[in-house]
């Protein structure tokens, strides 16, 4: 299950997409989460949900791929819906003593399970298309405005870069410490909750352990290389806006135009 966390991962294709400058992808991203509070129709849904379908089919990264990501959160999706299912009041559809469900419920449990899936596979879409240098690099860039007010830029980003690199070593690491524990008998799928959490214990201490080992080494290079963060620092390959991202930026505001006129659209039908 460890090995299907795509968060951090990249998939290395040709398309579109991945050729886009790292800063269209970033403002996408925060311009999709954005829009996905603008509209409360099925209608809204429904075109954000096909927008979000062909960007996946330009960018040649498997549907499947990206739902194996879904897998570990799933459980959060379900009590999220059921959670908004129980707990909101409105038209009764149907009542047992203190269960209740109830129309609005069911719409706010629906729109709120599309709008975390949304919202989970567009922000795998940036992580799957972008490697962790180029969004390093595009976030550094993007944000550079934001020195004039001493807002440490250079160091987020890199630290936003390195957590992104360390996911998925840090799962296989997990995976591995798990198959060892499990071939020298432990469970940790049997049992009781607080069975299954001491069980956890002994995968705990070696990951942590293997998490500061890891980080003493990658700060050990950072020094032998005479890294000093962000002062006189150049770039290797500098970011320039082609053809292409400017048509991408067009594309990004007829979305948010197309977005506000559906949900208009949804209030006056519906």
């Amino acid at each position: 299950m460890l090995r299907d966390i795509t968060l951090g991962q990249y998939y290395p294709t040709d398309s579109v997409i991945h050729r886009l400058d790292p800063r269209v992808k970033l403002t996408a991203t925060l311009l999709f989460i954005v829009s996905m509070f603008l509209f409360h129709s099925f209608l809204g849904y429904a075109v954000a949900g096909i927008c979000l379908a062909v960007v996946i089919v330009i960018s040649h990264v498997p549907f499947r791929f990206m739902m194996k990501g879904l897998k570990t959160i799933w459980f959060l999706l379900i009590f999220t819906m059921i959670f908004n299912i129980f707990l909101t009041d409105g038209t009764i559809l149907f009542q047992w003593k203190f269960i209740k469900i109830s129309q609005e419920g069911l719409l706010t449990a629906a729109f709120m399970g599309l709008r975390l899936f949304f919202l989970i596979i567009g922000s795998s879409l940036m992580t799957l298309t972008t490697t962790p240098n180029q969004l390093t690099t595009g976030m550094e860039t993007g944000l550079r405005w934001m020195k004039v007010i001493h807002v440490p830029v250079h160091e987020i980003a890199m630290m936003m870069s390195i957590a992104l690199r360390f996911i998925p070593i840090l799962m296989e690491e997990t995976d591995k410490i798990m198959k060892a524990q499990q071939a020298r008998g432990a469970d940790f799928e049997e049992g009781k909750l607080m069975d299954r959490v001491r069980a956890l214990v002994p995968v705990f201490v070696p990951l942590f352990v293997s998490a500061f080992r890891r980080a003493n080494e990658l700060a050990m290079a950072m020094e032998a290389r005479c890294y000093r963060g962000d002062n006189g620092r150049t770039s290797m390959k500098p970011l320039k806006y082609a053809a292409r991202d400017g048509i991408a930026y067009v594309i990004m505001v007829l979305f948010l135009v197309l977005i506000v006129f559906t949900d208009k659209i949804a209030a006056l039908i519906f």
